[in-house]
């Protein structure tokens, strides 16, 4: 199991580092494994230290 390290990002918010291997499984980097695009994930909270993580294809 990979373990990821939470971060303090400001004073309102924290970051996780997802693996790039993950997004290029997603189709998410380009070629040279950069970010390509902007993109959005919806977060839930479903139980005690438990998370769900859905990439958000369109907002409305």
């Amino acid at each position: 199991m990979a373990l990821n390290k939470i971060r303090q990002l400001d004073r309102d918010s924290v970051g996780i580092t997802l693996p790039k291997d993950d997004m290029r499984v997603e189709g998410l980097l380009d070629e040279n494994g950069e970010l390509e695009g902007d993109h959005h994930i919806h977060i839930r909270h479903v139980g005690e230290g438990e998370w769900t993580l859905e990439l958000v294809e369109e907002i409305d």
